[in-house]
């Protein structure tokens, strides 16, 4: 997928599962140890689960969390996630269909019906919740974070970096603008991938975007001649186009390059 050598290999990353109350202070080191019981307590709380993947060595990288599509979370954006980090990233990936059981599908009719069932102001806070857990860990910088999403985590993508003023960067694929009239609140710069022949996310929410760019907002349009919707989903041979998708990533890689230097 990508056509230049990232910073680390895939043997070097650690990879690992978290599990944290959505929307509430996450325990520290400090808890954990005035608090025999803090590992076996059953919460009452919804809990967000999540994977996560960092380079291994004893560096604080920028935090990335990573939005699966309507699929759930499958290998494909599991693999997704190791390759950022390979680009020098610490990447956390939420089940967002957690309140749902953690499902996963590849039935489209099944992966709509679970999107529909999902409450977009929990989903957000979920993300938010994983923001602040990113604090906590060793491998990643505090508040030096941004979110990467793909269909319908493209669309929450674009939602929460209206929310989030101290996000630092955000990448939507092919996603949908839920909410127009929340453009005007984004802070950070937000990088949008638009597949041509989309009949998802339409020429429509592109120009909500143009529109919000033209106010002053720091909007990157990539659009993709030809491209239909999903086509960086290599598991999905039909709409995947591997030209496009290389194209796509290495633009992403690019933009997050710049939008953490510094940092």
């Amino acid at each position: 997928m990508t056509t230049q050598a990232a910073p680390f290999s895939l043997d070097q990353i650690g990879t690992g599962t978290a599990r944290f109350p959505s929307g509430m202070a996450i325990p520290t080191a400090t808890d954990a140890m005035v608090d025999p019981y803090i590992r076996t307590r059953v919460s009452k709380d919804v809990q967000v689960e999540c994977i996560q993947f960092w380079p291994q060595d004893k560096t604080a990288y920028p935090g990335i969390v990573l939005l699966h599509d309507w699929w759930g979370m499958n290998s494909q954006i599991t693999d997704l996630g190791a390759r950022l980090a390979c680009e020098g990233y610490g990447v956390i990936i939420p089940k967002l269909y957690g309140r749902l059981g953690g499902m996963v599908t590849a039935n489209a009719e099944v992966a709509e019906a679970l999107m529909a069932k999902c409450n977009e102001k929990l989903l957000l806070q979920d993300i938010n919740t994983c923001c602040e857990y990113l604090n906590t860990t060793e491998h990643t910088k505090r508040n030096i974070h941004g979110v990467v999403g793909f269909g319908m985590g493209a669309s929450l993508a674009i939602r929460f970096a209206c929310q989030r003023k101290r996000l630092r960067a955000a990448v939507a694929y092919y996603g949908k603008v839920t909410a127009p009239d929340q453009l005007t609140n984004m802070m950070s710069p937000l990088l949008y991938h638009q597949a041509e022949q989309d009949t998802w996310a339409t020429q429509q929410d592109v120009d909500h975007l143009r529109a919000a760019a033209s106010q002053g907002k720091r909007i990157e349009i990539k659009t993709y001649p030809g491209a239909s919707h999903a086509f960086c989903d290599e598991t999905r041979p039909a709409g995947y186009q591997p030209e496009a998708a290389t194209q796509a990533w290495d633009t992403t890689v690019a933009f997050l390059k710049t939008s953490f230097q510094g940092t």
